[in-house]
């Protein structure tokens, strides 16, 4: 029996999502699945690096110093760093300007990079709304699109700590090179994280009023101003098993990465090897379950 009749009208029997179905018509706004998505991404990634440069140069345009805040503010923020904890209450762990200086901005520019990712990725939907009722994309360009926004902000801030670096006797060598694996893990692990934080935002808009201050909360925690271990046992006697736990935090990672690749002298030599695996663990959990947690509530976003 033909499935049709002579003047093409579906049969009695057949309902409208089979019609649709045998015609290859789909949902509006249904969440493909995740190969498609992945590849509909692929598709779009020349739109998110242009939309990620444009956001970076937007971001100082009304500044009269323009894009130089994107050095000035980190290193306006490790000066004050600097004069609370390395000056005024002494947390430098022994180390002198030359050891504590460079590990001073390391952790305030890697953390920043994070913290920022973070931030951006909470209000990437919501702050976004009329693109997304829009245009048809993969919302994923979103986040994607604003933590490469800050990774290129932080290229720029690594021009500056490469010079505090070399302005200080830690010159350039192999180990450099180890930059290269510890960004791309933190890129992927900021990537997944701001992709939570939008799935969440976009149906939360007042998280985006919270989040400063968890985020500074967890800054204190993760030893961007005080080598973390040092100043967990000289608070709490026979807390070694806290240090660990504190220095296991992701945030605190990507830093003791950093700061194993470029400095020299005390503080490195104390990094266990396991911070690498730690990295890569915190990459690959977050980084590949952000993304799988952000795109199951695809179809969601912008209808909330």
């Amino acid at each position: 029996m033909s499935q049709t009749t002579r003047t093409g009208a579906p049969p009695r029997d057949e309902s409208l999502a089979d019609l649709a179905a045998r015609h290859g018509l789909t949902v509006s706004g249904a969440r493909p699945p995740l190969p498609t998505y992945v590849r509909q991404l692929w598709g779009r990634r020349h739109f998110i690096v242009a939309f990620s440069q444009a956001k970076l140069v937007a971001q100082y345009s009304r500044a009269r110093l323009g894009q130089l805040w994107q050095v000035l503010t980190p290193l306006l923020n490790a000066a004050v760093y600097y004069l609370i904890f390395g000056w005024l209450i002494g947390a430098r762990g022994g180390m002198d300007d030359s050891e504590y200086v460079p590990f001073l901005v390391t952790g305030v520019f890697v953390f920043a990079f994070t913290q920022s990712s973070i931030m951006s990725g909470t209000k990437a939907i919501a702050n976004n709304l009329g693109l997304v009722r829009a245009l048809h994309f993969p919302r994923a360009s979103l986040p994607i699109a604003f933590c490469l926004q800050q990774l290129q902000q932080l290229l720029y801030s690594m021009v500056v700590l490469v010079a505090v670096m070399i302005g200080f006797g830690h010159y350039p060598d192999l180990a450099w090179l180890l930059m290269i694996p510890a960004l791309v893990m933190q890129l992927t692990f900021n990537t997944g994280m701001a992709m939570i934080f939008a799935r969440w935002g976009s149906s939360v808009p007042d998280l985006a009023q919270v989040m400063p201050f968890v985020l500074r909360t967890v800054m204190y925690f993760s030893g961007v101003m005080f080598p973390l271990r040092w100043m967990v046992e000289k608070k709490v006697e026979a807390a070694d098993w806290l240090a660990d736990v504190l220095a296991a935090n992701p945030a605190a990672v990507y830093m003791d990465l950093m700061r194993y690749a470029l400095m020299d002298g005390w503080y490195p030599s104390t990094i266990p090897a396991e911070t690498w695996l730690l990295g890569f663990g915190w990459a690959l959990v977050l980084g590949v379950g952000g993304f799988i947690y952000f795109w199951k509530a695809e179809d969601r976003y912008g209808r909330d």
